[in-house]
């Protein structure tokens, strides 16, 4: 087996898993839909399209930045009805979720020729990526240079570089 690094850094990202219209959730690190959803983007496949090789790969993540979890206030003005017309007169609020500067190591164990397809897909993708929500862009290529690996999961996790700089102590406010 082999293991595909992704670097998930950037100013703000979303992994929702119970999201519904009204409110947005956000877990504290990457969810496998979400992952497999930025690799679908990668790849140009659709949301017809079968994802039962993206989703047998195992996956596993490394926290290297927390992240805020914030919370956005937005609101949505004609709102459809029953009937498909557009009430006008009805706002909903509808809160969004996010994590602000958080950095995430993701790594995928598969097949070494699928994790290479991958790799050349996020370095060119076909559409663009997000963090999770389209208005979240990466704030760094997602791809690593040395991203594919032929080591399991778990040891590419742990021999991997960090993505940001330990804190040092004069850094941790009391």
């Amino acid at each position: 087996m082999a293991t595909l690094l992704l670097q998930l850094v950037g100013p703000m990202q979303a992994w929702g898993v119970t999201s519904r219209f009204d409110e947005r959730d956000s877990g504290l690190e990457p969810s496998k839909s979400g992952v497999i959803g930025l690799l679908c983007a990668a790849l140009g496949r659709d949301r017809a399209e079968p994802v039962d090789d993206l989703a047998a790969l195992r996956m596993g993540v490394r926290v290297d930045r927390e992240g805020l979890l914030m919370r956005d206030y937005q609101t949505a003005t004609g709102l459809l009805l029953a009937s498909g017309k557009p009430d006008h007169k009805r706002t909903a609020i509808s809160p969004r979720f996010y994590l602000a500067d958080a950095a995430f190591l993701v790594g995928l164990e598969g097949s070494r020729t699928l994790l290479d397809t991958l790799q050349s897909a996020l370095k060119q993708p076909v559409w663009p990526l997000s963090l999770g929500r389209k208005s979240m862009p990466p704030g760094k290529p997602v791809w690593l240079a040395d991203g594919v690996r032929d080591t399991d999961l778990l040891t590419t996790l742990e021999q991997a570089d960090y993505l940001t700089e330990p804190l040092q102590p004069h850094d941790i406010q009391p």
